[in-house]
């Protein structure tokens, strides 16, 4: 039997735009991060936990335009969605997507398996 577990983190971060016709100030999110990835056994849930609060830590009360894994892309709900989605198929685990939460109204969805 397969579960599929799904795990929520808040985290705050700051970031800004600077693309043609895109502007915006630096400014900060009360951000959050949800995930789900299907496990064979409920003990693998430690190991999900682990990966995902390692991503978080990683992005925690940073400014996104200068992480190394976002160089050159727009620092985005999407292209965070992507990132998390691809460290937690780094850590051997099966993601089926992951969301961000950039504010109420506006999130990203990045499901695994799914071309751009």
């Amino acid at each position: 039997m397969a579960f599929t577990l799904s795990l929520r983190r808040p985290f705050v971060a700051d970031h800004f735009h600077d693309l043609p016709g895109f502007q915006e100030d630096r400014h900060g999110h009360n951000w959050e991060v949800e995930a789900a990835v299907k496990l064979a056994r409920e003990a693998d849930e430690p190991a999900f936990a682990a990966a995902l609060e390692t991503w978080v830590r990683g992005v925690d009360y940073r400014l996104l335009n200068e992480l190394p894994a976002l160089a050159g892309r727009n620092p985005t709900a999407e292209a965070l969605a992507e990132w998390a989605l691809r460290e937690l198929q780094a850590s051997a685990l099966r993601p089926q997507w992951v969301k961000i939460r950039e504010k109420a109204n506006y999130w990203a969805l990045c499901r695994a398996g799914v071309d751009r």
